[in-house]
């Protein structure tokens, strides 16, 4: 019998001198989430990281605003201090993704633990029965961040695109209907989403922010995520984070854009795009508008969570 797994495409980045090939990822079930190789392959390592006390963990759902934030709390912490790093050091190096396992690369792992810093700035996208127990159990302070379901659909889809580690996307109405069946790395939006807005009911030092309150009124934000972590920053340092940290400087920014890494094909589509709430509008058609209004009615209705699609 005729195996029905599809074959891992082969990505040559034709406008890469060395001419290197990378190999589209597929999906697989890990303990009920769809993931691949690239984010399991150093389980034993990552369930078993060491966090510390003061490590602070950015989680989100893929494409949900995880540069934004990691930049905001870098600024927050080492921008008067080295505001060299800003413009000098990737951004996946100051704030390693704990879970990745990258060909030619220290693993994520090993970033974090090789981190200079205090604090430590940390990043996944795990949900959350996946996370370390060691950051419960230090008293880890975490910061969430969430994007509506039809701008982060949108989003990921153009990730999917541009970037040679993920699996092959398929054309937009075949990803829109993987999306809503949560076959997906990282598995459903929906339950990566409510499993770490329910953690927040046992776990106080969980802060839940949302992206379209953040394109509402940064500062404010900003302001909020100081009082949670404890930070006074003066007015001229809260102007410099709010400024760094704006889209445009941060797309401009190629310590920031990941216009660095030989996986992502930033002619198909940058990995910042567009940093906006409403654009889905520019691809759902009526009918998927219909359909996905149905799946999230049906998927959120015991939820006590609650989204804007516009601001």
């Amino acid at each position: 019998m005729q195996s029905t797994e599809k074959k891992p495409a082969v990505v040559r980045m034709s406008d890469d001198p060395k001419k290197m090939e990378f190999t589209r990822s597929v999906l697989f079930d890990f303990h009920g989430v769809q993931m691949t190789k690239y984010f399991t392959e150093n389980w034993e390592k990552i369930q078993n990281f060491q966090a510390r006390p003061d490590d602070i963990l950015i989680a989100t759902y893929p494409k949900a605003g995880t540069t934004w934030v990691s930049v905001i709390l870098d600024l927050l912490y080492f921008g008067k201090t080295a505001p060299e790093r800003h413009t000098s050091i990737p951004i996946y190096e100051r704030v390693p993704f704990l879970e990745i396992t990258f060909p030619s690369m220290d693993s994520g792992v090993d970033l974090a633990e090789n981190l200079a810093t205090t604090p430590r700035l940390i990043k996944t996208h795990l949900p959350i029965q996946f996370v370390p127990k060691s950051f419960w159990e230090q008293n880890c302070k975490i910061v969430y961040v969430a994007r509506n379901i039809k701008d982060n659909v949108v989003s990921y889809y153009h990730f999917g695109r541009m970037n040679s580690l993920q699996p092959e996307p398929g054309d937009w109405s075949t990803f829109l209907h993987d999306f809503m069946e949560g076959k997906m790395v990282f598995g459903s939006w929906y339950d990566h989403v409510n499993g770490w807005w329910e953690k927040r009911q046992t776990y106080s030092k969980l802060h839940y922010m949302f992206f379209e309150d953040m394109i509402e009124d940064c500062g404010r934000e900003i302001d909020r995520l100081c009082s949670f972590l404890g930070l006074s920053p003066s007015a001229e340092e809260k102007e410099k984070v709010t400024t760094g940290s704006k889209f445009d400087n941060m797309k401009q920014n190629k310590m920031a854009n990941y216009s660095t890494v030989q996986v992502m094909n930033h002619k198909v589509s940058p990995f910042m795009r567009k940093g906006k709430v409403g654009d889905w509008k520019n691809h759902f058609t009526v009918a998927q508008n219909e359909k996905l209004d149905e799946d999230y009615k049906q998927k959120m209705k015991n939820a006590t969570l609650k989204f804007r699609t516009e601001v």
